[in-house]
């Protein structure tokens, strides 16, 4: 939804060019509604989501901790107030380099997926907090994650023991259900899987502290979601079922679902044609694309609501492509989007919900185009 700050914004700065505009507002509303309804769970941003230094002040502020990617984003988080204590290191896949680097800037809390991983912690980081990450299937997420992540649990259950073995401490687990997840209970099997390494470990007199439950909270697109109130409710039931009163210590790690609805691009329309005089679609170029940041459109998976001046007028299906000289460049081909018959180059278009995932996959010049541009408001 484009709120009424961001209409006065563009109408009254008039920005050139594609860019995004997003509202601190709806972002501390998130945060607010995250706390709310999951109140004993430590909230971790994916800072991967929208890195912008006002997003995270904001955040910092607030009190959020930060799941961090790279040491770039650990010192962002750092420069945007948080401590050291505040920030995971979520990335399973580091350089040896990266993890010392990480360390040094007092960051205790790595994760890993594999005994290789383990072994780079314990000389990099020696002593530091381990969790590791179990796979799960991902149904139900409109952007599932792939197998590149995690291990079966039975191994996670190997590589924290020996996480252990190497003086490190094994402090839990975590899971990601899959980005974009409108399933209330989709944490259900991941957390009987967290239980079962958790009584396996404890067997073997390793007594883990947490669970890592990830992201996966959505935002708003075409269709309604469940709220955060929804998700909270759901998750602490299969917490109780499976932990019973022995609940562990909980983490948390919106992204979309803390920033995706507070931004909106502002677009335009470069050209319509047909590709044929038969041809039943007309397709609209706009001036942003797959590779100004719209990468999530890939396999068409997340399907942004476009809204126009003309919305009132007739629809009809069109093909929305980029204006890139690469083919993959096209938004919806396959499952065509309905946009107003009256629609004309020049006219601008908002395309909501576009908050996350966006500046961060935005090229830096492809075809000699300027990244995606953002305001901060």
């Amino acid at each position: 939804m484009t709120t009424q700050r961001i209409r006065d914004f563009l109408a009254t700065r008039r920005p050139d060019g594609p860019c995004l505009v997003v509202d601190l507002d709806v972002v501390r509303d998130n945060f607010h509604a995250f706390r709310h309804s999951m109140p004993d769970s430590a909230i971790y941003y994916a800072v991967k989501a929208n890195p912008a230094p006002e997003v995270l002040r904001l955040l910092a502020s607030l009190g959020s901790n930060f799941d961090c990617a790279s040491v770039a984003e650990i010192e962002m988080a750092l420069d945007a107030g948080a401590t050291a204590d505040r920030i995971s290191y979520g990335n399973t896949i580091k350089k040896e380099r990266d993890i010392a680097r990480a360390h040094a800037h007092g960051i205790n809390l790595f994760a890993v997926d594999s005994h290789e991983e383990v072994e780079k912690i314990s000389r990099a980081a020696p002593g530091a907090r381990v969790f590791c990450r179990v796979l799960t299937d991902g149904e139900g997420a409109e952007w599932p994650l792939s197998r590149k992540f995690g291990c079966v649990p039975q191994m996670a259950v190997d590589v924290l023991v020996y996480a252990h073995q190497l003086g490190l401490e094994s402090y839990g687990v975590s899971f990601h259900v899959g980005s974009q997840m409108t399933k209330v209970d989709a944490w259900d099997s991941a957390l009987a899987d967290a239980k079962r390494v958790f009584v396996s470990l404890a067997k073997q007199g390793i007594h883990l502290q947490m669970v890592n439950m990830g992201g996966g909270f959505p935002t708003k697109y075409l269709r309604d979601i469940p709220s955060a109130e929804a998700y909270g409710k759901a998750i602490f039931a299969s917490l109780r079922a499976h932990f019973g009163n022995q609940i562990p210590h909980t983490i948390i790690e919106p992204g979309r679902g803390m920033v995706g609805n507070a931004g909106v691009i502002k677009a335009e329309v470069v050209l319509i044609s047909k590709k044929s005089d038969n041809d039943d679609a007309r397709w609209v170029f706009l001036d942003i694309g797959k590779f100004g940041g719209l990468a999530e459109t890939m396999d068409e998976a997340i399907r942004y609501p476009i809204r126009t001046e003309r919305d009132g007028d007739e629809m009809e299906p069109c093909v929305i492509a980029g204006p890139t000289c690469d083919s993959a460049d096209v938004l919806y081909e396959k499952n065509l989007y309905p946009l107003p018959v009256s629609l004309t180059i020049g006219d601008e278009v908002l395309i909501e919900g576009t908050g996350a995932y966006t500046t961060t996959y935005s090229a830096v010049a492809f075809n000699g185009f300027d990244p995606l541009k953002a305001y901060i408001i």
